[in-house]
């Protein structure tokens, strides 16, 4: 069987095969290269992912350092989506982001997974599961979200959590693991945090 195709399709493989490892490495050169851009050099940076990228939408920003197994080749970025510093994805596979969403500092969002049975991890294998987050999702500083999971559109992930199993859209989550806490509803139009309320010309 194809390695590349068993990279995507859940499969066992040994992720040192020499052509695998010749490509991710090309691929990191690339994300070095982003890494050592200056500040003013917004423009660059935004040709620079759009080659690196599986798919990148508008207006799309990433604070270096930036942090990736194949320096973005299977990861599909909508439009407005903004990263903070030390933002890591572990895109062995596909890693689906939606329009307007945020990540603090620190999130990794992991495809990549090995087994349990020792033997097999010394023969570095490994096996793969996509990660899709929604549309307007806020992902807190130090976020980890593993393989296979999926977040629906609008929901904030608090800081420090670890994401195991799927999350709906319009809620807040938040814990190691994570869980719900809460939906997000009509006090959240009204206030901002706690007591603080929403200043009428931005609603």
């Amino acid at each position: 069987m194809d390695i590349r195709k068993m990279m995507h399709d859940g499969s066992l493989y040994c992720c040192a095969d020499p052509e695998l490892m010749k490509e991710q490495t090309e691929c990191l050169e690339r994300l070095w290269e982003f890494n050592m851009t200056r500040p003013s050099e917004g423009e660059k940076r935004q040709e620079m992912l759009r080659g690196m990228f599986a798919e990148i939408g508008e207006n799309c920003y990433i604070e270096p350092p930036f942090h990736s197994n194949w320096g973005g080749r299977h990861v599909h970025f909508g439009n407005n989506v903004y990263a903070n510093f030390n933002l890591t994805l572990v895109d062995d596979t596909h890693i689906y982001v939606g329009d307007g969403t945020m990540f603090g500092p620190g999130v990794t969002l992991c495809t990549a997974a090995h087994p349990i049975l020792p033997e097999l991890r010394e023969k570095v294998y490994q096996y793969n599961l996509p990660v899709r987050i929604g549309k307007n999702c806020w992902l807190g500083a130090g976020v980890t979200v593993l393989p296979g999971v999926s977040i629906g559109d609008g929901t904030v992930v608090g800081a420090g959590s670890v994401v195991t199993k799927d999350l709906p859209a319009g809620v807040v989550a938040v814990g190691t693991p994570c869980r719900v806490v809460r939906e997000i509803g009509e006090r959240d139009r009204e206030f901002f945090r706690k007591e603080a309320r929403i200043p009428e010309e931005l609603l």
